[in-house]
This record gives C-alpha cells, structure tokens and sequence, in this order.
C-alpha cells in the first residue's frame, strides 16, 4: 500500500511540475521525467483517474482534480521544504538534493513539516528558487512572490548577450545531476549574475571567470531569469 501511495504523490508532484514549467502534462512526459515504460504510467494515470486524482482531457493531457491538485501541493510542499533542509542546515551538496528530497517528501510528517517551517525561518523558496507552494493550507502565509519579471532562458534573443540573475531553476534541471554539478563548479545558482547568450536552440551561460555551461533547449526552458541589461 505504501508504493501505492508513493507512485501516487511521485505523479502528482510530476503533473504539478510540468504545470509550473509551462509543458502539457502527457504521460509521455512523466515516462520521460521518471524513466518508467509507456505501459506503466498508462496503468498508474487510469488507477488515478478510478480515484478522482487526474481528468485525462479528449486531447489526452492530463488535469488535476481539485482534490489531486490539494495532495499536489502538499507533497510539493514537503519536497521544497526538505530541500531547503539539507542545503541550510545539512550542507548536502546541491546535486544531490532533489533526489534525497524525493524520497523524504513522502514520509514527513505534518508535524514534522510546520516544525521544518519554523526552524528555517519561514522559507519562501526552495534552494532552487522555486516558491514553496500551499502554505497557506497549513496555517502559513502564502508566497507573494513575483515571476512577472522573469523569462526563460529559452525565451532570450537570440545572438546577443544578456547579464541575467537566476531566480529558479525547474524540476527538469534538478534531475540532471551531471549538469547540477556543471552549475555548482560554474557558480550559476539562484540569484548570481551571469551573462546568457542564446545561439538557436542552446543557451550558454557565463559566470564571468570563463567557465561557461552549455544548456539545451528543454533545459534552457526550465531557467527562469531576471534580465538586466
């Protein structure tokens, strides 16, 4: 039961995430996100569905109910906040946060959750720069955060360079632990300035020492900036 219930919040977080980074949520790309079969996430998505978590739409994206949508923040909630948890307090090196944090957002407990929020003094953002979302659900006031100034690196001129800030870096990114780590040696994290410089479909970044990290398409599109000139 307890692997029903972890497949279970691991698909919600995925629904809520390809929402936050403005991608259809297909179950071609939860296969891709948690490198599970076709057959696999067909089955799970129509066990959801049985239990009035997610509406496959005629055109076969896939929407939260409001009840699905609820248990989605939450788990993201606790997935945030166990990542701000081993950065600031646990000093886990950043690479290997989001995967850790997979595992922890499934058994903290609510108790152990509110607590996490007063000991880290009431977080807004995940190490990530992702807000930490529904904290209102538990008694919290809700991130007043504003993304109106933000872009996506994909999103950038192209052929020119631009001094951009970091302000969050999606779930797309975090999974690649290879590139998280180019991040860290690079000293491109949220809030430092670089400049980004877009060439067709990639996207290099410059910390300013001359080490640059080369981004993709998909994983320029997970980068939301601030530009500043």
């Amino acid at each position: 039961m307890k692997d029903l219930v972890d497949t279970t919040e691991m698909y919600l977080r995925t629904i809520y995430e390809l929402e936050e980074e403005g991608v259809i949520p297909l179950r071609a790309r939860i296969a891709e996100r948690l490198e599970q079969s076709g057959p696999t996430v067909s089955q799970t998505v129509a066990r959801m569905e049985r239990d009035g978590l997610v509406l496959v739409a005629p055109d076969r994206h896939l929407q939260l109910t409001a009840t699905g949508r609820e248990l989605a923040v939450d788990v993201m909630r606790k997935h945030r906040l166990a990542e701000r948890l081993l950065v600031d307090v646990i000093g886990l090196e950043l690479e290997k946060v989001h995967a850790e944090a997979c595992r922890w957002e499934h058994v903290m407990s609510d108790d152990v959750e509110r607590r996490l929020i007063e000991v880290l003094d009431d977080p807004r953002t995940s190490p990530y720069g992702n807000p930490i979302p529904g904290l209102d659900r538990i008694g919290y006031a809700e991130s007043t955060l504003d993304h109106g100034d933000h872009v996506r690196l994909s999103a950038l001129p192209t052929d020119t360079p631009h001094t951009v800030r970091i302000r969050a870096i999606g779930e797309n990114v975090q999974i690649d632990t290879d590139l998280i780590s180019e991040f860290r040696a690079a000293g491109v994290e949220p809030l430092k300035t670089v400049t980004a410089t877009r060439r067709g479909h990639l996207v290099e970044l410059d910390s300013g020492d001359g080490r640059t990290v080369e981004l993709d398409g998909d994983h320029a599109h997970a980068i939301q900036v601030e530009i500043l000139s």
